[in-house]
């Protein structure tokens, strides 16, 4: 059995409000499975001095079990519907690096809430950068099939004009040093949210 997220003492906001101060905006970052998010987002939040969160890392505590879990029960469907209630959530709270689901984008209002609430960073990952790094990975729900290369395939021509859309920072994530990668966010980050 599944836990249902305990209600959220969060901030008391519409779903349209953005978090007040311009330095205190939400950082996101956005991109496909194995692109880097939570390696990436944990050292960009230690360098500027901000909270780092893990949405998918945030589902599994509330619930209680693995996202694949999740997944299996409730299918994907159900697996949105907790990813979409929790950005809502995540995406208020300032001065945080959120790293979020690969498939995120898919819906419209998690679209409309990342681009309106923070300053989204796609971290943009060629196709074999990808698979180098998740073909071994069992763990991935939407890998599970009998041609994982071609799903992921699949799924990254689905998802990268919607990341595309709502990124206002696009970065390579390919086989660079992760300091590297996180200097050159920072480097193109407004002067605002460099003041960590």
């Amino acid at each position: 059995m599944i836990r249902q997220p305990a209600e959220s003492a969060g901030p008391e906001q519409s779903s349209d409000a953005a978090p007040a101060g311009a330095a205190s905006r939400p950082i996101f970052l956005v991109g496909m499975m194995g692109s880097g998010k939570s390696t990436v987002g944990r050292k960009l939040a230690a360098r500027l001095g901000r909270r780092f969160l893990d949405a998918d890392k945030v589902i599994e505590e509330r619930c209680g079990v693995p996202i694949a879990t999740i997944f299996e029960l409730e299918g994907e469907e159900g697996f949105r519907r907790r990813e979409a209630a929790l950005l809502d959530e995540l995406s208020q709270l300032p001065s945080i690096v959120l790293a979020t689901g690969g498939g995120a984008v898919m819906r419209e209002e998690n679209r409309r809430v990342l681009a309106g609430r923070g300053l989204v960073v796609f971290l943009h990952a060629a196709l074999p950068d990808l698979w180098q790094r998740l073909r071994r990975d069992r763990a991935r729900p939407l890998l599970r099939t009998e041609n994982p290369r071609e799903r992921l395939a699949t799924l990254l021509a689905l998802r990268e004009p919607l990341y595309r859309e709502i990124a206002a920072i696009t970065v390579v994530s390919a086989r660079q040093p992760v300091d590297d990668l996180v200097a050159d966010i920072i480097g193109r980050l407004p002067d605002e949210l460099r003041a960590g």
